[in-house]
């Protein structure tokens, strides 16, 4: 048990080592960088698609789309109007720091302003490993359900940012907005919420303008 404690210990370590020079590398590169996770069929690649189709002709975006497999995401992502970057885990629930050195190895990073991190669809690995992005999001969908802050409190104390995907759903499902708030606000009381629908596009100009504002303070800094 206590070797493989240690060896969990070193990957971590390791990891991080390599997510701090990540950050670093994009910092000089003047990208200002969000790493999105969410559980299977929450909408991330939808919400990715129309904050591309958002922030077209405001700045230059480039994907890094992780996935067990298929290029899929990225394909969605370029048709979009995005440099996108394919990663097959070949059955890593997860990215880590690595991947993303050799994934931003295969980009013009002087060519890119914003770059958008999606994670493997997962609500536990994900949240352990740093990849070297300035902000970490968390994409949540009301047909979840309510109780996703109490069974999954790893993802949810460790993310800056929580959207709310498919509201449009609300009338249509038993979700209590109040319980799955007052859990997010007993792990996390300073996230920042946004209330979203890909398919109405309610809320997703609130997101592209935060957005856009975080990227014109990081550049500031």
């Amino acid at each position: 048990m206590t070797q493989r404690i240690e060896v969990l210990e070193d990957i971590f370590k390791a990891n991080n080592s390599q997510a701090l020079l990540n950050c670093s590398r994009l910092e000089k590169a003047g990208i200002f960088s969000l790493n999105l996770m969410a559980s299977p069929g929450a909408g991330k690649t939808s919400l990715i698609e129309q904050t591309i189709l958002g922030l077209k002709g405001k700045t230059r975006v480039a994907v890094i789309d992780g996935d067990i497999a298929t290029s899929m995401d990225a394909d969605r992502a370029e048709k979009a109007g995005a440099t996108a970057v394919q990663i097959n885990t070949g059955g890593e629930c997860h990215l880590d720091a690595f991947m993303i050195r050799n994934a931003l190895d295969r980009l013009d990073l002087s060519a890119i302003d914003i770059l958008l991190i999606e994670n493997v669809g997962n609500l536990v690995c994900p949240s352990a490993f740093r990849l070297g992005a300035h902000q970490n999001v968390l994409v949540a969908s009301t047909p979840e359900g309510h109780d996703k802050p109490y069974k999954y409190p790893g993802m949810y104390q460790g993310v800056d940012v929580l959207i709310i995907n498919k509201i449009d759903l609300l009338p249509y499902i038993n979700f209590d907005m109040q319980f799955f708030a007052q859990g997010v606000e007993i792990l996390n009381p300073r996230i920042r919420t946004f209330l979203t629908s890909c398919s109405t596009g309610e809320g997703i100009q609130s997101w592209i303008d935060w957005i856009l504002h975080q990227k014109k303070s990081f550049s500031a800094v």
